[in-house]
């Protein structure tokens, strides 16, 4: 099983589990900025073969949610750089990847 499926399959499991949130969304606008200062290397503005899905790939799956980005950004991941994001700083990630939905 490929680290990839292993991070999707992650994804659909934090999804299926009961929000514990219940809060507003994040800041797209900071979420950017963050978006931009650690994550664009990988996850540009367009897909990569056998690498990082592109955010609005991401943001297009109609099961991506705030939630299950939160919880998936919260997981240490292989092949993920270890960024260490406050609550607020993967709420705003997530506010920003959601905002590039179709």
């Amino acid at each position: 099983m490929s680290a990839r499926s292993i991070a999707w399959g992650a994804l659909f499991l934090a999804a299926t589990a009961p929000s514990a949130l219940g809060q507003g969304m994040g800041d797209p606008v900071a979420g950017g900025r963050l978006a931009a200062e650690n994550c664009a290397v990988c996850h540009g503005a367009l897909d990569v073969p056998g690498g990082a899905p592109a955010f609005a790939t991401i943001a297009a799956d109609s099961n991506t949610s705030e939630d299950l980005l939160t919880r998936f950004l919260a997981t240490p991941h292989a092949t993920m750089s270890s960024v260490n994001l406050s609550w607020d700083d993967r709420r705003d990630l997530a506010a920003y990847i959601l905002s590039l939905r179709p």
